[in-house]
Parts: C-alpha cells; sequence; structure tokens
C-alpha cells in the first residue's frame, strides 16, 4: 500500500516541476470564478484546483445566489489558508433562488470575520467584476460554477463585459443526466434558467461548458484520494477535508458516509479543467433551447449555441491529474 502511496506522491512533485515550467513558458490566463460556494463541496475542490493550476491567474471570485456574504467567507478562508490573499473577493446580489440554499459549511466559517481576510473584498462584486474585465489587456476566461442570477446582472449592467471575455461554465444535461441515467434538468439551471438564458446570450467570446454528460462522472478514491487524505501538512488541503468532514452529515439530498474514503462527485472541477485545456475531452458544437423546468433540449434551431464538453478521451487521466496539482502547491 505504501510504495503506491509513494509513487504517487513522487508523481505529484513532477507534475509540479513540469507546471512550473509549463507556466514559466506562456501567459497566464486571467480568470474569475462565479460561484456558490457554501453548498455543495465541490465548488471548494474547483477552487483549489483553480488555485494551483499555474496556467490560470485568478484575479476575482464572485459569490452569486443566495447570502452571498456567507459565501464570501467560505472562499475567503480557503483563499487564506492557500496564502492567495492577493486573489480578491467580489460579493455578489443577494438574490434567492429556487431550490437547495443549505449553509452546509456555516460551522466552518460561524468564526471567520471577512474584514480580515488580507485581500480585497469588494461589496459591489459585480462592479469590480466590469472594472476588472475593462481594466484587463486581454481576455478574461469567466468560470461560472453555480447558479448565475449576480452574473446575469453584470452583463444587463455592463453590456462591454462579455465580449472581452470566455465563459466556461458546468450546465446542463445533453443525453446523460444525474447518476448516467436520462437527461435531467441540471440543477445550476434549473434554480435560475432565466438567468442562465441571459448569461448564455450576452455575446461572449466563446462559450465552452461541461454538462452532466461529462462532469457528472468524476471524482477521486483509492490511492488518489487517500493521499490528499493524508496531506495534513498542506493548509489548502488540510481545510478542504475539514471541510468535508462538516459538510457531509449537514447536506440533505444524498447519503454522504463514504467522505474517509472517497470525493463526492466533483463536477466543478471540470469546468476550472476546461480553462486551461481541453485535451482530455471531445467538444461539438451544439444548438439548443433552455426551457423553465431547467432542460437544456438540443435543437437545429436552438436559440443558444455553445462548445459543449460531449464526452471523456481520458477520464482517468482527468482524475489522476487533478490529484496531482492538489498535491503540488
Amino acid at each position: 500500500m505504501l510504495k503506491p502511496l509513494r509513487h504517487l506522491l513522487c508523481s505529484a512533485a513532477l507534475v509540479a516541476v513540469v507546471l512550473s515550467a509549463a507556466s514559466a513558458a506562456g501567459a497566464r490566463t486571467p480568470a474569475v470564478i462565479v460561484t456558490d460556494a457554501g453548498t455543495d463541496i465541490d465548488d471548494s475542490w474547483a477552487i483549489a484546483l483553480a488555485i494551483r493550476s499555474p496556467e490560470l491567474d485568478l484575479k476575482l471570485v464572485l459569490t452569486d445566489a443566495g447570502d452571498t456574504t456567507y459565501r464570501a467567507k467560505v472562499v475567503a478562508r480557503l483563499l487564506e489558508a492557500a496564502g492567495r490573499s492577493n486573489v480578491a473577493i467580489g460579493v455578489g446580489e443577494d438574490v434567492a433562488s429556487k431550490g437547495e440554499t443549505l449553509e452546509t459549511l456555516a460551522p466552518w466559517v460561524a468564526g471567520y470575520d471577512l474584514g480580515k481576510y488580507p485581500g480585497k473584498v469588494r461589496r459591489d462584486g459585480i462592479a469590480a467584476l466590469a472594472e476588472l474585465v475593462a481594466a484587463s489587456d486581454g481576455p478574461v476566461t469567466v468560470i461560472a460554477i453555480g447558479p448565475v442570477p449576480s452574473l446575469a446582472l453584470a452583463v444587463k449592467r455592463f453590456p462591454a463585459l462579455a465580449p472581452k471575455c470566455r465563459f466556461v461554465g458546468m450546465y446542463g444535461s445533453f443525453d446523460v443526466g444525474y447518476g448516467g441515467g436520462a437527461p435531467s434538468p441540471e440543477t445550476y439551471v434549473r434554480v435560475d434558467p432565466a438567468g442562465f438564458r441571459t448569461v448564455l446570450g450576452a455575446g461572449w467570446r466563446d462559450i465552452l461548458l461541461t454538462p452532466l454528460d461529462t462532469c457528472g462522472s468524476v471524482g477521486l478514491a483509492g490511492e488518489r484520494y487517500h493521499a490528499i487524505w493524508s496531506a495534513t501538512g498542506d493548509p489548502l488541503l488540510r481545510e478542504l477535508i475539514e471541510s468535508y468532514c462538516i459538510f457531509a452529515p449537514r447536506q440533505t439530498w444524498m447519503t454522504c458516509d463514504y467522505f474517509a474514503t472517497r470525493s463526492t462527485t466533483l463536477f466543478d472541477c471540470v469546468a476550472v479543467y476546461l480553462a486551461y485545456s481541453e485535451d482530455l475531452v471531445e467538444v461539438e458544437t451544439l444548438t439548443f433551447d433552455v426551457d423553465d423546468a431547467g432542460f437544456t433540449r438540443k435543437s437545429a434551431h436552438g436559440a443558444f449555441k455553445a462548445r459543449v464538453a460531449m464526452r471523456w478521451r481520458n477520464r482517468d487521466g482527468f482524475e489522476a491529474e487533478l490529484a496531482g496539482r492538489l498535491l503540488a502547491p
């Protein structure tokens, strides 16, 4: 058992060297994450992946949907643990959305003072996003991993924002739904279909989505997960696992009694991956409609068009890369 674990950790060290060289060789992509961190735990894993992906220059995390100040505390604690308080936090509008809004990590941030976050906290997160994009010399990649009421307000209030950005998001279900079954109303779309339609129609330079067809089947288990569970000397991973242990008994939509041996489904991590690479997925250009129930339905004459990661070329390769990046600060 120990030999494979040592091999994985050595591989992680090699990944760190390779990624450092890759980062030095090319310009990093300015990126913003729009998240509902603090409900499902996969947002926290995705933020950790973004922090540890040297291709991405994470500038701002915008909290969206529900109690956005609570969500900002979750983000702030993660960023501070990672030593990344150079990343600004934008607090989105407190727009209620349909569906699950349980504050699963409330005990984890109960004593956290957002006012003492070492970096910038912008109470008008929408304005912070618009200012960042306007000041950028090149395109900004917006990575959206949650319902988007604040982002929808942003593209309405600042029409010049979207044309300067790529939009990469975890949304939809086309041929595959939850659990590998029939197409489903994917949660982020279902809780705010009107907002999602507004965002899709905003005139982005590019739209790239991971629907349940690809993101609904990923996670970490076995030696990969054990290495992260055991990385108690890494402040970011220690906080990630601690928050996962708090999340597991507090969430209400699944049985999560396996947190010591594997992750939940890490939907949002795939969106972060697509912000820097498409090598491990098969991408198709689709036209589709978004109905009020939250279904994304293919249609030759659909109102929306996007590039969509419909299938994996190498899902195991992605999961290996995910573990390696998280273990290679």
